[in-house]
Order: C-alpha cells, then sequence, then structure tokens
C-alpha cells in the first residue's frame, strides 16, 4: 500500500529585490585653533589620515585660514573613529586641537 506521490511546483507569487543602499558618509572636519603647532597638526594628518607631508600641510593651511577644513569622507563609525584619534593626540600633548564629524550632503 505505497501511495504514489506527486511533485507539485508551487511558483512564488511576488519576487522580492533586496535594494543594497550604501551607507550614509561622514566628513571629518579639522578646526582650526591659536594654540596648536602647525607641525603637530600636520604630524597628525599624516598619523590619522595618512596624508603625504605635502597635502598634510596644505590641509593644514586651508584650516588655519578659512577657519576650519574637510578632511576626510568616510562612513559615520570610521569619520567618528578617527576624528576622537586624532583629536585625543592633541589632548595627550595638551593642546586644543579638535575634529569633528557632519553628514555629508
Amino acid at each position: 500500500m505505497h501511495a504514489a506521490m506527486s511533485r507539485t511546483t508551487v511558483k512564488p507569487k511576488h519576487v522580492t529585490t533586496t535594494v543594497v543602499q550604501r551607507p550614509p558618509l561622514y566628513k571629518v572636519i579639522l578646526l582650526n585653533d591659536d594654540y596648536t603647532p602647525r607641525e603637530f597638526v600636520v604630524m597628525v594628518l599624516k598619523a590619522v589620515f595618512r596624508m603625504a607631508e605635502e597635502t598634510a600641510s596644505r590641509v593644514m593651511l586651508t584650516a588655519h585660514r578659512k577657519g576650519a577644513c574637510v578632511i576626510a569622507v568616510f562612513t559615520r563609525d570610521v569619520a567618528e573613529t578617527k576624528a576622537q584619534e586624532a583629536t585625543e593626540l592633541g589632548k595627550a600633548k595638551g593642546y586644543p586641537l579638535f575634529f569633528t564629524t557632519e553628514p555629508e550632503e
């Protein structure tokens, strides 16, 4: 008494597609102060943001002249981590060096 099994193919009624969105990006911004030595700012830019000497000097001077300068754009976690790391390097030496982040538009 073996029942015959029939195979029935059922097609899905709705096809779902997954749309992958890129994570929002954040700018890391260097804020100028009149106390942190320029050489130290350049050293931090080279160490944390892996900039070449010439690029780091140019960025430091832009922040000095304009009051602030966008350093780089990353995902939120990376941007916040790098901004915090760079700010902490300044604090460790007693400088008011400050980096912040804000959403990229």
